[in-house]
């Protein structure tokens, strides 16, 4: 160092501070073991503050504008120094310049699944993402709480602790919300809200104030995605029993697609009579008794009441008489009961029966 350093360096005259760096929220002044002499120049920007720390201890504080460093302004540092007419020699102090503007666009996220239960799909494993802007609202606070004594205190510093803080309430506030999985989404500023009320009290202890809270996307594992994918196929047809049809449709469409041989042509015919029966619109079969007989067996409703079963030369006998067209009839494998003309082994036996007598 050459001697006119050295002689400036004698004692600091002009103390302030210029930040290129757009992420520094602390900044100790760097005396070099400099001393602040009376009359020193303090200059303190737009959106800072600058403190004065006195052996650990915070003294005064100063807003933006420009000083003169005297007893009149530093009250707290002359009463800790003991200065009650004035200092004239040079003294030692820390100066810490605390950043007061917004930070902006910074990101917070869930760094593992977040489990919460849902109505429509149980329990599911959600992921959120977004982002946020802060500031520090109380710098004598921000560098009691968080900064101490870092020289130079930047915002990836406090951005894990905020992240923190907002991924726990993120969780609380969707399971307290019971807002379905699938209305998340036209619900984020109503989370985002709850989210802010919940962790602001305790970041302004720590002298931060959060800003302009956002959730960006809430996403949900592949299969549940899929899953409300296909209820969105189906929205236009609305029951079950279409979107089995629109099911069985697809899974013939893709079968078609593969070159599977007669593989492909089995599934063909298998989704084809699986069609056939979904387009009766009637409800699965029945459960089969336990012994299925070897001959086929119907019962007949006769005055409202079940009878058999029969066998079909049985009911070739009670044509007529207590077996008419209209009588309804049920065999085992059979969804419901139908009428006698439309069961193809009993409307047979009506084609043998004579026409009744003219006159």
């Amino acid at each position: 160092m050459g001697i006119f350093d050295k002689l400036r360096g004698e004692f600091i005259d002009i103390i302030e501070w210029t930040d290129d760096t757009q992420d520094t929220i602390v900044y100790r002044f760097e005396r070099h073991n400099n001393e602040i002499k009376s009359g020193a120049k303090l200059t303190v920007r737009e959106s800072q503050v600058a403190v004065f720390v006195n052996e650990g201890q915070i003294a005064d504080v100063f807003t933006p504008g420009m000083y003169t460093l005297t007893t009149e302004n530093m009250p707290i540092l002359s009463t800790l120094k003991g200065w009650k007419y004035g200092f004239n020699s040079p003294f030692k102090a820390e100066v810490y310049f605390v950043n007061t503007k917004r930070f902006t666009d910074l990101k917070w996220g869930t760094a593992n699944p977040i489990m919460m239960r849902d109505a429509d799909f149980g329990v599911v494993r959600v992921r959120a993402f977004g982002s946020y802007a802060m500031r520090v609202s109380d710098a004598a606070r921000f560098l009691k709480e968080l900064a101490g004594t870092d020289w130079q205190f930047t915002v990836d510093e406090v951005s894990e602790h905020i992240r923190n803080q907002i991924v726990s309430k993120f969780a609380e506030g969707v399971s307290n919300a019971h807002i379905p999985v699938i209305d998340l989404a036209t619900k984020y500023g109503e989370v985002g809200n709850t989210i802010l009320g919940g962790i602001a009290p305790g970041l302004a202890e720590t002298g931060i104030e959060l800003l302009n809270f956002l959730i960006e996307n809430v996403s949900v594992p592949e299969e549940v995605e899929a899953a409300i994918d296909k209820r969105s196929s189906m929205g236009a047809v609305g029951d079950l029993n279409s979107y089995a049809k629109y099911q069985a449709a697809t899974a013939m469409e893709k079968a078609a697609e593969n070159e599977g041989g007669l593989g492909a042509a089995g599934i063909g015919i298998g989704m084809g009579q699986m069609m056939g029966q979904m387009m009766h619109n009637s409800p699965a079969p029945a459960t089969t008794p336990p012994a299925v007989p070897v001959a086929k067996t119907f019962h007949v409703a006769v005055n409202g009441q079940q009878t058999g079963p029969f066998s079909i030369e049985a009911l070739r006998d009670m044509v007529g008489d207590s077996l008419k067209p209209d009588s309804l009839v049920w065999s085992p494998g059979m969804a419901t009961w139908l009428p006698a003309t439309q069961v193809p082994e009993v409307s047979v036996l009506f084609a043998h029966v004579p026409p009744p007598l003219p006159g």
